[in-house]
């Protein structure tokens, strides 16, 4: 039994959620998302909550419940509150700049490293060493970053490149000259 997918999703007053066959439609201050449900799990909307059930008596579905809950949540979050990922550029003489509605990296290779920015999501660039990842869809702001961070990983030597803020890099150490 799913006990993620069995909690209400407390909808607040500013947002509109509509219902439908396949699709929850939420609505907020910050844009609209519509996020698809998967077969076999449906939702109720009673006194501004939401609840997942499952539809049918097929053994596999409360796996379902949760991930339909989760994902309807973190939509009902992102046009309330939207998601931020944070990443840290390491190393001297890499950087960051944007410029309109793309990216210039200087990451030590010998190019500049362009990255254009989907639609839906917002960056700020602080100190062109610490960049901010907005957005309202949680799994868009996550894949941009990733795919940021993939640009120049954290070396494991040496500690340089884009890495994530908070992130922790396990040093590895060198050889000795013995």
């Amino acid at each position: 039994m799913s006990r993620i997918g069995k909690k209400p999703i407390v909808v607040p007053k500013d947002v509109t959620v509509k219902v439908g066959e396949a699709v929850v439609d939420v609505k907020g201050p910050r844009g609209q998302l519509a996020q698809a449900i998967p077969p076999g799990i449906s939702f109720h909307l009673k006194d501004n909550t939401l609840q997942a059930r499952i539809i049918g008596d097929e053994p596999g579905l409360n796996k379902f419940q949760g991930l339909a809950r989760s994902l309807v949540n973190n939509a009902v979050q992102g046009v309330v509150e939207g998601f931020t990922r944070e990443l840290d550029i390491v190393g001297i003489g890499y950087r960051a700049e944007l410029k309109g509605r793309q990216i210039v990296f200087t990451l030590g290779y010998s190019h500049p490293v362009l990255f254009d920015l989907p639609d839906g999501i917002d960056v700020k660039i602080e100190r062109q060493t610490h960049i901010a990842v907005q957005g309202i869809d949680r799994q868009l702001v996550g894949q941009v970053a990733a795919d940021i961070r993939a640009l120049r990983k954290p070396d494991p030597y040496k500690q340089k490149g884009i890495q994530y803020t908070g992130e922790v890099l396990k040093k590895k150490v060198g050889k000795t000259g013995a």
